[in-house]
């Protein structure tokens, strides 16, 4: 995607596109290493919203927008792009948690259905920073919520426990890496990647102060877990089940400030 000369991109630093199966339409990653978002993950320059319909579940998974989650039985999906009217909104989700060329493609509101390699999920909320799906047999929620053999993150998809779950010890551990509610966490846009202690690592791909936006790409698991594009200052975003909103861009970062416990 074409960026305007006044953006400060990121030196050294490619974008990581770091954090569900019913009726649709057919269509069609990254590591440690970066890589750039798919023209469908680009978020819309100005969202008309609704911020979120539908209501999450406690134990619901959440997707994120731009990124992909790996899930039991060896599937998982993506939140590729979203679509909203200011009354309504939209989701497609793509198949496997990372891109590929050829995936299938869904679009889907709250309360559709989906099958992802044969387990099944309901689509419970959508916004326009991630996705929740509520998996639909007993089995495929317990799944979810296993507690890892270790909480110390080894780097790389060993993180997968860790990165892909809904276990609350797991969760818990994740809030507490992260600044209270309230307080501010910034995100330098030198290039360097920022890590947390359950595995998650976020990067900021760009700086722009002339349009007053940037991006901010989140890895866990060596899968692109989320990739926020064109976030301005006011617009919420979800790492690793905590909430932000965007509070300051300057030219050297992006400011987050932490709006949930």
């Amino acid at each position: 995607m074409h960026r305007p000369v006044s953006r400060y991109l990121i030196a050294g630093s490619a974008l990581a596109v770091l954090t569900l199966a019913g009726c649709g339409s057919s269509s069609g990653g990254g590591g440690e290493e970066s890589t750039t978002a798919p023209a469908t993950t680009q978020a819309a320059i100005k969202d008309k919203g609704p911020v979120c319909v539908g209501e999450a579940p406690r134990d619901g998974v959440h997707v994120l927008r731009g990124g992909g989650f790996r899930l039991p039985g060896g599937g998982g999906v993506q939140y590729a792009a979203a679509d909203a009217d200011g009354t309504t909104r939209t989701a497609t989700l793509r198949e496997g948690e990372r891109y590929e060329s050829g995936q299938q493609e869904w679009t889907v509101e709250p309360g559709t259905d989906v099958t992802v390699s044969g387990h099944a999920y309901t689509v419970r909320q959508i916004c326009s920073y991630r996705l929740v799906l509520e998996p639909k047999t007993a089995e495929d929620e317990a799944a979810l919520a296993a507690a890892p053999e270790s909480m110390k993150p080894a780097g790389g998809p060993a993180d997968a426990p860790l990165c892909f779950t809904t276990n609350e010890d797991v969760l818990a551990a994740a809030a507490a890496g992260f600044p209270p509610k309230g307080e501010k966490l910034s995100l330098v846009g030198n290039g360097g990647v920022q890590r947390f202690p359950t595995g998650l690592s976020l990067t900021v791909s760009y700086l722009d102060t002339g349009t007053g936006t940037a991006g901010i790409a989140a890895n866990c698991a060596a899968i692109p877990v989320a990739a926020y594009e064109d976030v301005r200052v006011g617009d919420p975003v979800e790492f690793a089940g905590v909430l932000f909103e965007v509070s300051q861009i300057t030219e050297q970062a992006v400011q987050l400030t932490r709006t949930s416990a």
